[in-house]
C-alpha cells in the first residue's frame, strides 16, 4: 500500500515538473536554436528533483501537517493565550529561518550589496548582512503569524490588518533606500515558501477547528498574507538602518 502510494506520488511529482522541462527544451531548441548542453546531467538532475519533491511531500503529509494541526488544537484546548501566541511566533520564526529560498536570496542580497558598495567588500561583512537579512525576515514572519493567530482567536475580519499592512508598505517605501526596495518586495514571496506554507496553513486550520464559533474555511486561512506583507516592511526598515 505504501509502495503504491509512493509510486503515485512520484508520478505526480514528475507531472508537476514536466511543464517546466518542456518549456526549457522548447525555447532552447526552437527559439535559441542550440542543442541542450549536457543532456545526461540535465536528466539526472531532474530525476533528483522529482525524487526529492516526492519525499518532501510525503514528509509533509505524514508528519508536519498533522503535527501542526494537532499542536494548534491542543494549545487551543489548553486555553493559554500566552503559550499559544508564543508557539505561533516560534513556529513562524523557525519555519522562515530554515527556508532554503531565504538562505539563497540572503546570499545573493549580501553579494549584491557588497558589489554595490552598500557594505564592505569582505566575506565577514557579507556574512553579517546575510544573517541580519535572514533574522529580519524570520522575526517579521513570527510577528505576522502571531498577529494572524490573534485575529483567529478574536474573530477579527481578515481585511482589517491587511489594510494596515498594505498602508505600512506604501508609507515606508518612499523613505527606503532604492537598493533595498526590490529585495523587500520579493521577500514576501521568499518568506512564504516550501516550509512556511504547509506549517502555517496547518496551524490556521487546526486552530480554527478547535475554537468554538470559528470556521476552518473562513477563519483558518489568511495567515500567509500576513507572512508575505510583514517581511516587506521589516526588510525596508532593515535597509534604512543599514543606510
Amino acid at each position: 500500500m505504501l509502495k503504491n502510494r509512493f509510486i503515485r506520488q512520484l508520478f505526480s511529482s514528475f507531472l508537476d515538473l514536466a511543464p517546466i522541462l518542456a518549456v526549457v527544451l522548447i525555447f532552447q531548441v526552437l527559439v535559441i536554436g542550440k542543442p541542450v548542453p549536457d543532456v545526461a546531467r540535465l536528466m539526472i538532475g531532474m530525476l533528483f528533483v522529482v525524487f526529492g519533491l516526492c519525499l518532501f511531500i510525503q514528509g509533509l503529509e505524514l508528519s508536519l501537517l498533522p503535527l501542526g494541526e494537532a499542536m494548534a488544537y491542543d494549545f487551543a484546548r489548553k486555553g493559554s493565550l500566552f503559550w499559544l501566541l508564543a508557539f505561533a511566533f516560534c513556529l513562524g520564526f523557525s519555519a522562515a529561518i530554515a527556508e532554503p529560498a531565504l538562505v539563497a536570496v540572503a546570499e545573493k542580497a549580501a553579494t549584491s550589496a557588497s558589489a554595490g558598495h552598500v557594505i564592505e567588500q569582505t566575506q565577514a561583512a557579507r556574512d553579517r548582512y546575510g544573517l541580519g537579512f535572514r533574522l529580519t525576515i524570520a522575526l517579521s514572519v513570527g510577528l505576522a503569524i502571531l498577529i494572524g493567530v490573534l485575529r483567529i482567536i478574536r474573530g477579527w475580519p481578515v481585511y482589517y490588518p491587511i489594510f494596515c499592512a498594505y498602508g505600512g508598505v506604501a508609507l515606508i517605501t518612499p523613505f527606503a533606500p532604492a537598493e533595498i526596495i526590490g529585495i523587500a518586495y520579493d521577500s514576501g514571496g521568499i518568506a512564504t515558501s516550501t516550509l512556511t506554507v504547509p506549517l502555517v496553513t496547518a496551524l490556521g486550520v487546526g486552530l480554527a477547528t478547535a475554537i468554538k464559533g470559528r470556521n476552518p474555511i473562513t477563519d483558518g486561512f489568511g495567515l500567509l498574507v500576513f507572512a508575505s506583507l510583514a517581511p516587506m516592511i521589516f526588510v525596508m526598515l532593515y535597509g534604512m538602518l543599514y543606510a
